[in-house]
């Protein structure tokens, strides 16, 4: 092997491991504020509130006992249970809408389809405070203000745009000669979707339900102006650690931390379906 074919070879190896370090180093950089979160969140609240902050401060389970209500607080599932119910309920509901709605946009499109996908992603660029008065005097109006099932509606409605954008990507992969053969076989429209479309979108399905349970468990405004003490979400009870009194810093990291394990358990749990429905989309 002459000397000029191994020059080019130990750039190469030297350009990726510069890019594996950077890599490293931007991973780091996301992952530290995490780490630090939950650092702090194993301190006493006069070890996480000193500057600069103390590292080697001693550990302790103090802010966990409050979150949980142990000493004495108000307990946390109520809000979770209610955040679980809304999170799941209004994800189930937005794909059983989004799933007809992208196949009449992909497989059997309607026309001027490229209009109506552009008209539901134009709904996403209002500004949720726009439109909170009307939905407050709404609510109000028909006795629906701390009610969980008036979230599930509002969250549908605000996920369901994103949700049709995204499927009708992946069911636009879908062949449609299998559709074809399976109505010849006497298949309606609902077993066509139940039983060929769906499974085949599967990894699709998988990636747009989670985010749509993401963007409703992380919803905080609505909920905030909606709900009251039967209603209240997860989020709502998180910004009851900010108080008056000042900013209980341990206490919000330990409930900001026990809060995000729903979503990060259902991404690590989907996580295989997420990255392959995500690629099936960029693909297309």
């Amino acid at each position: 092997m002459t000397t000029a074919a191994v020059r080019p070879h130990g750039r190469s190896r030297l350009r990726g491991a510069a890019l594996g370090m950077t890599a490293w180093l931007a991973g780091l950089l996301f992952v530290l504020p995490i780490l630090w979160m939950v650092l702090t969140s194993f301190h006493s609240e006069a070890d996480a509130a000193t500057n600069p902050p103390s590292v080697a401060a001693s550990l302790t389970l103090d802010s966990y006992r409050a979150f949980f209500g142990v000493d004495g607080g108000a307990s946390p599932w109520p809000s979770l249970i209610n955040s679980m119910t809304a999170s799941l309920a209004a994800t189930l509901l937005t794909l059983l809408l989004a799933l007809p709605a992208a196949y009449a946009l992909s497989i059997r499109p309607v026309k001027r389809w490229t209009d109506v996908l552009f008209f539901f992603l134009s709904t996403k660029m209002l500004p949720l405070v726009a439109g909170l008065l009307p939905i407050y005097l709404f609510a109000k109006n028909t006795g629906l203000l701390d009610n969980i099932w008036a979230l599930v509606v509002l969250y549908t409605a605000m996920n369901l745009p994103i949700a049709v954008w995204m499927m009708q990507s992946f069911l636009a992969e879908v062949p449609v000669a299998i559709i074809e053969a399976a109505q010849i076989d006497g298949a309606r429209l609902p077993t066509v979707l139940a039983r060929v479309v769906a499974p085949i979108a599967l990894p699709g399905i998988a990636a747009t339900s989670l985010i749509c349970f993401i963007f409703s468990w992380n919803e905080l405004l609505f909920a905030r102006v909606l709900t009251g003490v039967v209603a209240e979400t997860a989020p709502v009870f998180l910004t009851g650690f900010i108080t008056s009194q000042g900013l209980f810093l341990a206490k919000v990291c330990a409930a900001s931390l026990v809060i995000s394990l729903p979503v990060l358990a259902a991404g690590f749990a989907a996580q295989d379906k997420l990255v392959q429905g995500l690629s099936l989309g960029a693909v297309k």
